[in-house]
């Protein structure tokens, strides 16, 4: 594992400015993640009908909603349920990826052959309409968008990873490795395992920007998380009935996911760039 950590280090030295962007706006939004009173000291549920629908102002800069709610304590507090779903999906559909690459591509013929049937067919469905299946077999919430997305994703990640560790499989010095006698799990620990996941790292970047995304957009269709958690696609799912009087409520929420999404993609395209270099 220290191959991979290793790599980790040099893509962060030297980031281009676009990479040094997305670090930083990362850095902030794991801020507000960890630490929202850091930005936003209120309270995201406590309500003021008084200044409901209020535009953006000095007051409440990204206006409030139909209860008057302040939006930007609401995006600030919502940071974490949104970014925690998407890497909790993630964290699932890799896992799975992973018993499932693994599997096939160190298996027997017989195994890799079925496993390979299952990864393709279940990889040709799109990834929201998979999940919209799921999800509604398992009812609506917070808990069923995360595993209805990361059961949706596992097939991309087993694919990739199937591939990969076949090609290393075949590689010659895992062929000298062995035929120094060294021991099959040493071999697995010391070359395939970290050759064979290095690609993940930026693929599973990506897939938490991706996650985000998908697990807002159940939310917004009332599958995934519920009004009033502050969560981004919740608040845009709130905020769709009154787009027309009070586009603050949709515009701020959908910045804070196109943002999000946007800066771990720069930063996942920087991880396979440094892989495929």
């Amino acid at each position: 594992m220290s191959l991979i950590a290793g790599r980790v280090r040099s893509v962060t030295a030297g980031l281009a400015p676009a990479g040094l962007i997305a670090a930083i706006a990362m850095l902030m939004i794991a801020l507000a993640a960890i630490w929202p009173s850091l930005f936003a000291p209120g309270d995201p549920l406590a309500i003021s009908p008084a200044d409901a629908f209020s535009p953006p102002a000095w007051g409440h800069p990204f206006g409030t909603d139909e209860s008057g709610r302040d939006i930007f304590t609401r995006i600030v507090h919502g940071t974490a349920p949104s970014v925690g779903i998407g890497l909790a999906a993630t964290a699932i559909g890799i896992g799975a990826g992973l018993v499932l690459g693994f599997a096939s591509g160190l298996g027997p013929r017989m195994l890799d052959a079925a496993l390979g049937r299952i990864i393709e067919v279940l990889f040709a469905l799109p990834t929201l309409v998979m999940a919209l299946l799921l999800v509604a077999v398992m009812g609506p919430g917070s808990d069923a968008a995360v595993l209805a997305i990361g059961a949706a994703t596992a097939p991309g990640y087993a694919r990739i990873l199937r591939a990969r560790v076949r090609g290393v499989a075949r590689s010659d010095y895992v062929a000298y490795a062995r035929l120094e006698g060294t021991p099959v799990w040493q071999v697995f620990r010391r070359h395939i395992a970290p050759n064979a996941l290095w690609p993940l790292v930026g693929v599973a970047t990506l897939g938490i920007g991706q996650a985000i995304v998908w697990v807002s957009a159940l939310s917004f269709l009332g599958f995934g998380a519920l009004p009033p958690s502050p969560e981004w696609g919740a608040m845009l799912n709130a905020g769709r009935v009154y787009i027309s009087t009070a586009w603050w409520m949709t515009i701020f929420p959908g910045a804070a996911i196109v943002v999000t999404a946007t800066a771990l993609t720069v930063l996942g395209r920087r991880l396979a760039a440094r892989e495929g270099a």
